[in-house]
């Protein structure tokens, strides 16, 4: 997986991706939402935006900041929030694995179908954990292999072609969260046939090298 595959493959779905992902997904979107909690003042991060679908789930009294590395995606999250006259919500052009966010910004951080389309989803968990409140909550919504057979060998097929479909087939759950490190509080398996899995987990207090720097 590299930036330009990613940029080319949701070009191309921009225009037609919520005709596709919209109701199939719609689950885990509003899932996420629900188990943040959030609370009137609460800053909170998306990333991943892409076109905006989990907009309509948050509360009007939370601050919701969305980011996407797509131009095609993000503007029709924009037109999404021009239609609705969203006045809570902010959205920039952004990489995930490079926030332009100061440290402890945000009470809490969602990711939604996004860990397995970033080139390096290690990096995107440290900025995310970076950008993040102590103990504050992050979320993560993504597909992860589960081993049963048809999805093995749906994975198979096509993972040669993750960088014109835009995201990892083969993406294993405890491979994900031993590299990113996550204090896990809860994992849930939400949409259809419960193949896609919400990962529930908290910002550990930052540690003496953080607090000496």
């Amino acid at each position: 997986m590299d930036e330009a595959s990613i940029l080319n493959a949701y070009r191309r779905y921009a225009r037609n991706y919520n005709r596709f992902f919209g109701k199939i997904f719609e689950q885990g979107r509003r899932q996420v939402v629900r188990y943040m909690n959030c609370q009137p003042g609460d800053r909170t991060l998306d990333v991943g935006i892409g076109t905006g679908l989990s907009l309509n789930f948050y509360p009007k009294d939370t601050l919701v900041v969305g980011i996407d590395i797509s131009p095609e995606m993000l503007a029709m999250a924009r037109e999404a929030i021009h239609r609705s006259d969203s006045r809570n919500v902010c959205l920039s052009l952004m990489d995930a694995q490079k926030l332009c966010f100061p440290d402890d910004t945000f009470d809490k951080v969602a990711a939604m179908y996004v860990a397995s389309v970033v080139p390096d989803p290690q990096s995107m968990i440290a900025e995310i954990k970076r950008v993040c409140k102590p103990d504050g909550d992050i979320f993560i919504l993504n597909h992860f292999s589960n081993g049963h057979l048809l999805p093995k060998m749906i994975e198979k097929i096509f993972a040669p072609f993750e960088n014109v479909i835009g995201f990892r087939p083969h993406f294993p759950l405890d491979h994900f969260i031993d590299n990113a490190a996550l204090k896990v509080v809860s994992l849930s398996q939400v949409n259809l046939f419960g193949y896609w899995t919400l990962i529930h987990a908290k910002n550990e207090e930052p540690d003496s090298n953080r607090i000496a720097s």
